[in-house]
């Protein structure tokens, strides 16, 4: 996921930063490689080179056609080595993963590894379940964290760093 060109869609949560920025910069690599809390739309996208402004004038308009939501993050959950917040609601960030897919199926989510579509906020990965518990058991306590979503942004990854490119603004 970090080589140069590799470029992922995602929704940044700025008003999750403060509450799980620090977790997220010892326990979640790609916090120090410059991605910013957010919730992934779909990663891999389209290599850097083939994004022209033909796709960007496409993803505007996908995203476009979305409306902006407001979404709750009020819960930790686990996948076997990832520590997430879950958002409420979650099926308009699976509709915007879905509508991207429909578009472009040669680029499925997560390179086309996990059949369904969970959207979710990670704060640590790759750590043992001592650690994910003391890292729940004080987001816990700073929850609820509500966000209204109101964009995607386009990241690219030069091989060491995740850089904002372009942002695409939903409707309403």
């Amino acid at each position: 996921m970090y080589r140069a060109g590799v470029t992922a869609l995602m929704v940044v949560v700025k008003e999750a930063e403060p509450v799980v920025g620090r977790w997220r910069e010892r326990f979640d690599s790609s916090a120090s490689a410059g991605v910013p809390a957010h919730v992934t739309v779909l990663v891999p996208f389209l290599h850097s080179g083939r994004i022209d402004a033909a796709v960007i004038g496409e993803l505007r308009g996908l995203f476009g056609a979305h409306s902006s939501f407001t979404v709750r993050f009020d819960e930790c959950r686990r996948f076997a080595d990832v520590l997430y917040l879950a958002p409420s609601p979650d099926q308009p960030f699976r509709a915007l993963t879905e509508d991207v897919v429909a578009r472009w199926p040669e680029a499925p989510p997560y390179g086309g590894q996990f059949a369904e579509i969970i959207p979710h906020l990670t704060v640590a990965h790759g750590q043992q379940a001592h650690v994910f518990d003391e890292v729940e058991a004080a987001l816990t306590a700073r929850l609820p964290i509500t966000s209204n979503i109101a964009s995607v942004s386009l990241f690219v990854s030069d091989g060491d760093r995740w850089r904002p490119r372009t942002e695409f603004l939903l409707s309403g």
